[in-house]
C-alpha cells in the first residue's frame, strides 16, 4: 500500500471513529480521483448533459459525508462507494429528465469496447443500462459489483479484489463473464426497443 493510499485509509478509519478534523484532511487527498471518477462518468454521456462533472462531484461528496452508516475500510473502499453513488446521482438525473418529457428522450451514454467489446462506442440508454445491472445485481450480486467497480469506479482488477476480497483471477474470470452477460442483454434490449419504433 502506497503512503497516500495508507494516509486515506487511516484518515477514513479516523473520521468514522468520530474525527471532524479528519474528514477535512481527506478531501484534499481523495479529491481528484473524485473529478476521475466523475470524468469517466460524465464522458460516456450524451453532449449537452445538463448535469456537469462539477456538480456530479459535489453532490456525491455531499452523499459520502452524509454515509453515518458505513464501516470505511480503506481507500478502496471508499472509491467504490463514490462510483456507486455517482452512477446513482446519474440515473435520478436521467430517470427525472425522462419524467420531465413524458417518456421521450431517453438519455444515452457510450460504452467504451472494454465493457461490451466489439464497437469500440457503443451507445445505450442509461436507465436500460441501469435495469441491466440491477438485473445482474439479482442474479449475481458479486458480478454486479465488479462492473461498477472496475468499469464505473475505474478500478484496476488488482484493487476491484482488494475492495471485495476476492483473488485477482477470480476478478479477472468474473470480470469476462459479466461483461458477456451485460452485452447480451443490452443487445436484447436493443433489439427489442428498435423491433417497437
Amino acid at each position: 500500500m502506497t503512503s497516500s493510499a495508507a494516509n486515506v485509509t487511516r484518515l477514513l478509519l479516523d473520521w468514522r471513529n468520530g474525527d471532524q478534523h479528519a474528514l477535512d484532511a481527506l478531501m484534499p487527498l481523495v479529491y481528484d480521483e473524485l473529478r476521475t471518477i466523475a470524468k469517466r462518468y460524465m464522458s460516456r454521456e450524451r453532449s449537452g448533459h445538463t448535469l456537469q462533472t462539477g456538480a456530479l462531484i459535489n453532490e456525491a461528496y455531499l452523499r459520502l459525508v452524509d454515509k453515518q452508516d458505513v464501516v470505511w475500510q480503506n481507500r478502496t473502499h471508499f472509491f467504490a462507494i463514490a462510483a456507486r453513488i455517482m452512477r446513482n446521482l446519474l440515473v435520478d438525473h436521467a430517470r427525472a429528465k425522462q419524467m420531465a418529457k413524458r417518456g421521450g428522450g431517453a438519455l444515452q451514454v457510450s460504452l467504451n469496447e472494454a465493457l461490451v467489446g466489439g464497437d469500440p462506442e457503443v451507445t445505450v440508454d442509461l436507465l436500460a443500462l441501469d435495469q441491466a445491472l440491477s438485473r445482474l445485481s439479482e442474479v449475481d450480486e458479486r458480478k454486479c459489483r465488479i462492473i461498477e467497480l472496475r468499469f464505473f469506479g475505474g478500478l484496476s482488477a488488482e484493487e476491484t479484489a482488494e475492495a471485495l476480497g476476492l483473488s485477482e483471477i477470480t476478478i479477472k474470470r468474473e470480470w469476462l463473464k459479466a461483461r458477456a452477460w451485460l452485452f447480451r442483454e443490452l443487445s436484447g434490449a436493443e433489439a427489442v426497443h428498435g423491433e417497437e419504433e
